[in-house]
């Protein structure tokens, strides 16, 4: 069921017991999991946390932790199947649920006594009514109350009558039944995204008076996730960014009069168009140029003609090359003053108008910069780290880490593991290309990755495939001349284990400028292994 007052329905149920903490494996988790803890710490709440990467994995840290914990927290997990059948728990055995992943199965929708789901008022849900989908069943019972005195003309009028009454309702029944399969149908049919569980935890934070300016910050980040995951739409975005603007206006607001000075550990957010190139305030403009999806798809830069196009854009700016290739850091001040503006000029020319995009940026103290999407790239990097280094779970607590402004040091070690990412991706989308590995067949185009591709053993990580994909297809859209082609959806795969001959699969929507970020591969690809009796394993959250 719905809670529809976050504070007394859940947190001031959850302030005194002992709670357990399932978090899946992605930014926008962790983002929402930081501003609880710092809640739970407020209140001295006594919690476990235990990550999870899939159902296989929440099913097992259920299991062995069902007989020490009442109360369970799960973030960004959950949400999408029936968890009663999953987890069978005991009774008096509590779920509450903040998860961004969207259909809400109806079963949790409508369970009141041990599912609460935290979930924004304002988001559509389209949720089927509860007599389409739920009926209680009745108990036909024959009565056969007759006298033996009745005639038996009577005997056989009234039992032609329920012979009639019978098969009408059967029939009643029948049509139910397919009506309940078509609205279940339609509303489960597509996979998308809700609000993000940073800003849901944020609100609850902010309606209890205990929001602070870190916990605002993990809010931009878990949005910014979902932005560059492309997971919600440019609308909701906008959207939510509004909405998290004047909480920054309240926090980071100073007055003229009052001395400015900041402190070393101070810590300020503010809002700004920024330039949609990634890391760029970390690398080199030019290599920020050549590794973003959107410039490198749109001067076609795997080709030599796209690198003539690039040079043409930087001579267009009046950038010298020097200058560009050295670190951003390092660049003239009196070129990086006017750079957003030189660059969105020039970007226009070469069809790039998109290039400006709202977003936030924090400074902790005088010399540390990094903006929203800094963060998002650094921490996903760090949580699907490929470099085995102790027990599982090292990356995930490496990754939570590096949120804290306490620890710039990991934060760093992620921004240069986004960044090998970044050039892994847009290589192996210029191999791709270059060698016509993109297959168009009937309704999909096709993409596989064989053993032995440069990185292909990073690709075995479901958000670096998805990030891969989603690139390649917008750069494909780019290249060919198909016009077709341009409104089909990929179908991507690369090995997953070499050993176990297991590889993984990812689908993506058509590339078109009016997506709804609804994906319906979740139950295509459920229908096509149950059709090819396939060997196959829906693990991850997100179906598809």
């Amino acid at each position: 069921m719905f809670v529809s007052d976050c504070r007394r329905e859940f947190y001031d149920v959850i302030v005194t017991q002992r709670v357990l903490l399932l978090v899946a494996s992605d930014v926008d988790a962790l983002c929402a999991c930081k501003i609880l803890q710092a809640l739970f710490q407020c209140d001295h709440v006594q919690y476990t946390l235990v990550p999870v990467a899939g159902w296989q994995e929440l099913e097992t840290a259920f299991l062995e932790h069902k007989d020490q914990f009442k109360y369970f927290v799960l973030i960004n997990c959950g949400a999408n199947v029936d968890l009663l059948e999953i987890l069978q728990p005991e009774e008096d055995t509590y779920f509450f649920v903040c998860d961004s992943h969207r259909p809400i199965n109806v079963v949790n929708v409508y369970n009141d006594t041990q599912i609460k789901l935290l979930v924004k008022q304002e988001d559509d849900l389209d949720v089927p009514a509860y007599d389409d989908i739920f009926r209680d069943e009745e108990e036909e019972e024959d009565s056969e109350n007759e006298s033996d005195g009745s005639e038996p003309l009577e005997k056989r009028r009234r039992f032609e009558e329920e012979v009639i009454e019978r098969t009408m309702k059967r029939r009643q029944r029948r049509e139910w039944e397919a009506r309940r399969r078509e609205i279940l149908f339609d509303y489960e049919q597509y996979e998308y995204h809700g609000t993000s569980s940073a800003m849901v935890m944020f609100d609850l934070a902010w309606i209890m008076s205990k929001d602070l300016n870190d916990m605002l910050w993990w809010a931009i980040v878990g949005l910014t996730d979902q932005w560059i995951q492309d997971k919600i739409t440019q609308m909701k975005y906008v959207t939510d960014i509004g909405v998290l603007q004047r909480h920054v206006s309240r926090h980071n607001h100073r007055n003229e009069d009052e001395e400015n000075s900041l402190s070393i550990d101070c810590m300020r957010i503010a809002f700004e168009y920024d330039l949609r190139l990634a890391l760029y305030q970390h690398w080199s403009l030019y290599e920020s140029l050549c590794n973003t999806c959107y410039t490198s798809a749109s001067l076609k830069l795997w080709s030599v003609q796209g690198q003539k196009r690039l040079q043409e854009f930087l001579a267009d700016m009046g950038l010298p090359l020097k200058q560009v290739k050295q670190k951003f850091n390092s660049m003239d001040m009196s070129l990086k003053e006017n750079l957003r503006e030189m660059i969105e000029e020039s970007a226009s020319k070469f069809g790039m108008k998109d290039l400006r995009v709202q977003t936030f940026s924090i400074h902790f103290g005088f010399k540390n910069k990094f903006s929203a999407s800094d963060i998002v790239y650094a921490t996903t990097s760090l949580m699907e780290n490929i470099e085995k280094e102790g027990p599982e779970t090292t990356n995930f607590i490496r990754a939570l880490d590096s949120l804290s402004r306490g620890n710039l040091d990991k934060l760093h070690q992620g921004l240069d593991l986004a960044k090998k990412q970044l050039r892994a991706i847009q290589q192996t989308v210029a191999s791709c290309i270059c060698t016509n590995l993109v297959i168009s067949q009937g309704p999909f185009l096709y993409c596989s990755l064989m053993e032995g591709t440069p990185d292909v053993k990073l690709f075995s990580k479901p958000v670096s495939l998805c990030l891969l994909s989603k690139y390649l297809l917008k750069s494909f859209v780019c290249s060919t001349k198909n016009k077709r082609c341009k409104l089909l959806p990929l179908v991507m795969a690369a090995p997953m284990d070499v050993e176990q001959g297991t590889v993984i699969m990812v689908g993506i929507p058509p590339e078109t400028e009016s997506s709804d970020k609804k994906n319906f591969f979740g139950r295509a690809f459920e229908k096509a292994a149950e059709s090819t009796s396939s060997r196959t394993l829906h693990n991850h959250f997100q179906m598809s």
